[in-house]
């Protein structure tokens, strides 16, 4: 995501500038420490756009591998740089390729890994730019990358079984869709002629139908804009502050969905949580880190209020009580690990169980979801169908 600030710096000169990264709660974070008083935060909407039509995503699957690989070299023996050199030439995708090697390049000048990764905050997460500064810290560099390595494979795991879990419903409301256009436009205008030779009042459905299928063959250019404007303008608005803060509050109060995404946001708060912590990194700054990974704004917002009452000697399984979103067990899990000193295993258990409950939230909104989508279908092609023989039924009357 893409920012336009205007701040003012401690000595009173005001300053404008594009702050690229996950989230507006990053760019606050940074003009805090610079001790700059904020003006105004944009989102450079027009800007991503333009980006995202040319710029190749770099996915779950791509961070693992880098993780993977970096950590095979690092715990061989080589060193940062040498690793980095051997990345850069494996990559295939073009943006991390062009990220890895600007990090090379930083890290020869002599900043250390994860200052170089912070200048591509828009390619490397939070949660790994985190991991990295302390594992260099504690001279683990090699057991976090593992680490990470680990949590990136599960969160593509979970990705992918979301995205196959709704193939099947999509490619069934496009094939609805492309049977009910053909069915309009090319098979219904050869019922016409024998409608207008047979001299029969046409009944009001057939009339509606017939007007529709003048009207896609004559308009369809309009159709056609109508259908990119609207995807166009959704996009857009999903972009905005308040487009992301509506789609995510739909995603939490949807029936339909709003189970899966609540698990998907536990599973992802948990093992990110329990990865942080386990690395050694103190509770506010992984909380600081999980509320931007978390992927939904009302509960970043929500999080970001939890910390305040953490740093107020507030316990995080309260805390999180208080959020108000998470299933109540997360909260009994997260008050056991406290109470027993293993919190990042209590977190890592949580997650995992929660990683079993999203595979079958999605398999019970998928069976839910195709035979709905089948019955639809039918209902449309039937409806076109009687709509069609109606006034054969009259002409057969007509004729007795």
């Amino acid at each position: 995501m893409r920012y336009k600030y205007k701040s003012i710096s401690s000595n009173g000169r005001e300053s404008e500038g594009l702050y690229v990264g996950d989230s507006e709660s990053g760019l606050i974070n940074m003009l805090r420490e610079r001790k700059e008083l904020i003006i105004s935060i944009e989102r450079d909407v027009q800007s991503e756009a333009q980006i995202e039509i040319f710029k190749k995503r770099v996915k779950k699957k791509d961070l693992a591998l880098f993780c993977r690989q970096f950590y095979t070299m690092i715990s061989a023996g080589l060193g940062i740089v040498p690793c980095l050199e051997i990345l850069v030439s494996q990559t295939q995708n073009k943006t991390f390729k062009n990220a890895i090697a600007d990090t090379y390049e930083e890290v020869q000048k002599g900043l250390t890994l994860s200052e170089s990764m912070k200048k591509h905050n828009n390619v490397f997460p939070t949660i790994l730019i985190s991991m990295v500064e302390a594992g260099e810290v504690s001279g683990n560099l090699d057991t976090i990358m593992l680490r990470m390595a680990e949590h990136f494979e599960k969160e593509n795991k979970i990705e992918n079984k979301v995205k196959s879990s709704m193939v099947y419903p999509a490619v069934l409301a496009v094939v609805t869709v492309a049977v009910v256009i053909f069915m309009l436009v090319f098979i219904m205008p050869t019922f016409v002629g024998m409608f207008e030779g047979s001299g029969t009042e046409l009944p009001g459905l057939t009339q509606m139908l017939i007007n529709m299928s003048n009207s896609l063959k004559t308009y369809w250019y309009i159709y056609t804009a109508v259908i990119v404007a609207i995807v166009f303008g959704i996009s857009m608005y999903k972009k905005t502050k308040e487009g992301t803060r509506f789609f995510d509050s739909m995603k939490l109060r949807l029936p339909i969905v709003k189970g899966t995404s609540t698990m998907l946001a536990t599973s992802r708060f948990t093992r990110t949580l329990s990865t942080l912590m386990s690395s050694g990194i103190p509770l506010i700054q992984a909380m600081e880190v999980v509320s931007r990974v978390v992927n939904n704004s009302i509960i970043e917002e929500r999080l970001i209020s939890g910390i305040e009452n953490i740093r107020k000697g507030v316990s995080l399984s309260r805390t999180v009580k208080d959020v108000g979103i998470f299933p109540p067990m997360v909260d009994s899990m997260i008050r056991i690990g406290e109470e027993s000193g293993s919190l990042d295993n209590m977190l890592y258990k949580t997650a995992d169980f929660y990683d079993e409950e999203v595979e079958t939230s999605m398999q019970k909104l998928t069976s839910m979801i195709e035979p709905l989508m089948i019955v639809v279908m039918g209902l449309l092609i039937g409806f076109i169908v009687i709509a069609m023989y109606l006034p054969m039924f009259d002409m057969m009357k007509t004729v007795q």
